[in-house]
């Protein structure tokens, strides 16, 4: 099921604070350094020092890979000795020269072997290493992927405390708009001196809030900053991020890890098998001896060799097989009822963010609603202020419904983006 995020482009560019708002995000994009949130995912990803990790995992699985091909290759050892013994086997048949064996022997050999069964469990051994080495950087690529959320609450906060500041400045234009005109009526005697200080004390403390959220602003800028490894001030131009449909197709990098997991299980089963193969290996032996090995009436060091065929069963490993095979079966539907549970609890996510969704919207049109209902009363205001019908703390108490009203739009409107591109990173998509 994918859900549109419902947004109306037609009422928004009814009202001057989305207008502004928007503008003030793609103004001088040509002119000032700009940056958007999927740039912020690749290079919060390179520069996060986990990365390094993965080139780690690739040398270390080849390493491994390379011993285990090593272990099929012709196996060569060279051995030696010389030995002296105090008495020798002697024949004595009358009529018959038989030769004594001397006392003092010598032996030279090289041993080649190998073998023709080792060749499965190899290529078994091979894939199991591969598993583990994609078990690996599937478990660091799942780390990297939850840099994302906390890319979306910097990259998010930043659009809100700017949208709040746009409104800030529109909040100071209704205070000083009707000054001049407050002004006027106190040199008329229409007015007291003290309707001018309420004014002032408005904009002192648009002031500060502008102070406050410059300063959370810069806050938001340097963590990010830290994140994506460049330099952020306030001439960066964070772009407005696209809307996003929602797709409620779960493709987590978990999930591969699970698939994995159970790959490995299976292939942990064949390799047991493979192992309790009976072992065939072609074998040379060659080298010189005193007496040689294949005649020990040799008196002098002569050369020999010995070729052949060998075959070894050791069958103590199929009275643990069948045990074996259900420990393996067990890991597997281990990791199943993992996956299962990863599964259950991401689309109860979903659920809860969707509804979240679906209520931001809703709030949205109301926002809009309401500011239309706020201006109108605020400019009726303005007109009765002028003309001394309402005092300034009744301007005042309208200026700031206005304002509240414009706040909740762009905390909702923000909200509304953040949570879109949160779903979809629940979602991995």
């Amino acid at each position: 099921m994918k859900t549109i995020v419902q947004s109306s482009n037609q009422q928004k560019g009814q009202f001057l604070l989305f207008v502004l708002f928007f503008l003030h995000l793609s103004m001088d994009a040509q002119s000032l350094p700009s940056i958007n949130i999927l740039e912020c995912y690749e290079l919060a990803k390179s520069n996060y020092p986990l990365t390094q990790q993965k080139d780690l995992i690739e040398s270390s699985r080849n390493y491994t890979i390379q011993n285990l091909a090593a272990g099929v290759s012709p196996q060569i050892s060279i051995s030696g000795q010389a030995t002296y013994q105090s008495a020798v086997t002697k024949v004595t048949i009358p009529g018959i020269d038989i030769p004594t064996v001397s006392k003092d022997q010598y032996k030279l050999n090289t041993d080649v072997s190998q073998s023709l069964t080792d060749f499965a469990l190899y290529a078994q051994q091979k894939k199991i290493q591969n598993n583990i080495a994609g078990i690996q950087t599937e478990n660091i690529n799942t780390e990297l992927y939850k840099l994302k959320d906390r890319i979306n609450q910097l990259y998010f906060g930043i659009l809100l405390v700017s949208g709040q500041l746009e409104q800030n400045k529109l909040t100071r234009k209704d205070i000083t708009t009707v000054m001049s005109k407050v002004e006027a009526s106190i040199k008329n005697g229409t007015d007291f001196r003290t309707s001018m200080d309420k004014l002032n004390a408005e904009l002192i403390k648009a002031d500060q809030r502008e102070i406050e959220l410059n300063n959370s602003k810069n806050s938001f800028m340097n963590m990010l900053g830290l994140f994506i490894n460049k330099q952020l001030d306030a001439n960066t131009t964070f772009e407005q991020p696209a809307d996003l449909l929602l797709n409620n197709k779960i493709n987590r990098p978990e999930l591969k890890v699970f698939e994995i997991q159970k790959n490995n299980a299976l292939l942990q089963k064949k390799m047991l098998s493979a192992k309790n193969y009976p072992k065939i290996n072609l074998f040379f032996q060659g080298g010189i001896g005193k007496p040689s090995p294949v005649n020990l009436f040799t008196k002098d060091l002569t050369p020999y060799y010995i070729t052949g065929i060998r075959m070894f069963w050791n069958i103590s490993g199929l009275y643990t097989l069948h045990k074996d095979n259900l420990i393996a079966d067990n890991d597997q539907k281990i990791v199943e009822v993992q996956e299962r549970t990863f599964l259950f609890n991401t689309s109860l996510s979903l659920t809860q963010q969707q509804s979240e969704v679906t209520k931001i919207n809703q709030l949205i049109e109301s926002d809009m609603k309401l500011i239309q209902l706020r201006e109108a009363i605020r400019t009726t205001a303005e007109v009765q202020l002028e003309n001394g019908v309402i005092n300034t703390n009744d301007y005042l108490k309208e200026v700031n419904a206005v304002d509240i009203a414009r706040q909740n739009l762009v905390l909702h409107q923000i909200q509304l983006l953040q949570s879109s591109y949160n779903y979809n990173s629940t979602s991995g998509n």
